[in-house]
């Protein structure tokens, strides 16, 4: 062999179990973040929640799950992404367990929270060891897998947590939602210490434990008194607390611009909001996330605890929504992007205001009555909006990013659309309980839901028209660099970003 010549590299004939494995991971991720929406009347009554501990139920998932991104793709790097990824899927399986043998609504908040924790060492693995496993020519047909994973989880998520807690097996209601987790994650973790090969970044940066402590920090003292406040008379403390975030806020961003200099390894690279089109991407993440998180929630507690219907006509009605979404994302960025550019996601928010408009009017105007053949309208075109926007959003918002920075930004970009999914379920004791009084006779308990539906929903379409606007901010068309995108987290990884593997597909349902 002469020195000009490169030694050929055999890819690992193991890699396809490694992707099943991993791919299997990341759909049981997103199917427990879809489950529980749908059983969450069922947990209601079973374990004697109230509406607040409900709201952490979820909100407490998304909180930890998104303080942790950052951190667990951080810890990949550093210590090895199969070792992070065995010991997420571990937690994940015990929290899992925890979740499910939760003796009272306290305890089931808690494990929530751990599972978020445990799925933010787990999820950011999944596409940093298909980068470290597959050659790639062989990653744009893995990528598709892993586009088609996310919307069947989106799809099978409401449906399986439907007929799970229909079905009611041993007699243990909502249970089974978190231990069906139990032989599917323990399947992965023998599995996965076999087949997966071990990576690392070669110049991982450090941790940032204090920039993590602030965001969760902040954001603690911001949705714990959003979530209570009702519920406690809106105490003075609450309100000391949610100003008091802002400081807490504030101290991180000097805390980060100092790290920046120091070290050179922020949790936050500041520099990146320099980029207008990226600020604002950050912007219509956060907007968009609050209201996913707001639907949502009310959507599932309008149609079981307002109108009366089972887990499983609730699941069955939300279908065409995430057919619509999954159908609209495809033809968006296959075909609509490369063509009218930032127009599409203009569009997809407008259509997806629409649909909330239509179904806000529906609401009102067959009340009780209303049928889940009628609710078939407002959510296809809410979904087909949504799709519009969700697929081709993080290109966009990359598109004028510098290169080296790709990493750091894509990780950024899913960690803020998971606060604002956090901020958005803790804003739903203002927006949907704060519109319904205190004491309800049973006639009344009815049309209170209906009417805190549509009160809830008109925010919704309120933060459409923001994300709108704000969506002038970015690129009329992505860059030629967006295209390379998937790469660019590869090179990141050679620079010590480490944090590239976090750009995976939003969460279509939370």
């Amino acid at each position: 062999m002469t020195s000009t010549e490169t030694p050929t590299v055999v890819p690992d004939r193991r890699r396809w179990f490694a992707l099943a494995i991993v791919m299997t991971a990341a759909f049981m991720d997103l199917v427990d973040v879809t489950i529980v929406n749908v059983a969450i009347p069922s947990i209601q009554r079973e374990a004697g929640a109230s509406f607040s501990q409900i709201q952490w139920i979820t909100a407490g998932y998304a909180l930890a799950f998104a303080a942790g991104l950052v951190t667990g793709g951080r810890l990949g790097d550093i210590h090895g992404r199969k070792r992070l990824f065995l010991v997420g899927i571990g937690g994940f399986t015990l929290a899992s367990a925890l979740c499910g043998f939760a003796a009272n609504a306290e305890m089931l908040v808690a494990s929530r929270i751990l599972q978020g924790g445990m799925a933010a060492m787990m999820v950011p693995q999944v596409l940093s060891i298909v980068h470290a496993t597959f050659p790639a020519h062989e990653r744009g047909k893995v990528f598709g897998l892993f586009g088609a994973i996310v919307g069947l989880g989106a799809v099978t998520g409401p449906l399986l947590g439907a007929l799970l807690t229909e079905w009611d097996l041993f007699g243990l209601g909502w249970r089974p939602i978190f231990l069906i987790n139990l032989p599917v994650g323990i399947a992965a973790l023998v599995l996965g210490h076999r087949f997966i090969t071990e990576s690392k970044a070669p110049r991982a940066l450090k941790l940032d434990l204090v920039g993590v402590a602030l965001v969760t920090l902040g954001l603690l003292m911001l949705l714990y008194p959003l979530t209570r406040g009702r519920e406690l008379g809106w105490p003075l403390w609450g309100h000391l607390s949610m100003v008091g975030a802002l400081g807490v806020f504030g101290a991180l961003v000097a805390y980060e611009r100092r790290k920046a200099r120091i070290d050179g390894s922020p949790l936050i690279e500041l520099s990146l909001f320099k980029v207008k089109s990226f600020a604002a991407g950050i912007a219509v993440q956060i907007v968009f996330g609050i209201g996913l998180g707001i639907f949502f929630l009310v959507w599932t507690m309008y149609m079981q605890f307002g109108l009366g219907w089972s887990p499983l006509r609730a699941g069955l009605t939300g279908v065409p929504f995430s057919i619509a979404v999954s159908a609209a994302a495809g033809m968006s960025v296959q075909l609509l992007v490369p063509r009218f550019g930032r127009r599409v996601l203009q569009a997809g928010a407008l259509v997806m205001g629409l649909g909330v408009l239509i179904y806000i009017w529906e609401a009102g105007r067959y009340g009780l009555a209303i049928a889940s053949w009628q609710m078939a309208l407002p959510l296809v075109v809410m979904g087909a909006g949504m799709g519009l926007i969700v697929a081709p959003l993080t290109d966009m918002v990359l598109s004028e990013v510098p290169r080296e920075h790709a990493g750091s930004a894509s990780g950024l970009i899913n960690t803020v659309q998971q606060m604002g999914n956090a901020l958005g379920l803790g804003l739903v004791s203002v927006v949907f309980f704060g519109a319904m009084g205190d004491r309800l006779a049973r006639s009344e308990v009815g049309p209170a839901f209906v009417n805190a539906f549509q009160h809830a929903l008109g925010w919704v379409a309120g933060l459409m028209g923001v994300i709108f606007v704000v969506m002038f901010a970015l690129p009329r068309r992505p860059a030629a660099g967006a295209e390379q995108t998937a790469e660019a987290p590869a090179e990141a990884e050679d620079d010590g970003e480490g944090e590239g593997e976090k750009d995976r597909e939003p969460q279509l349902v939370h």
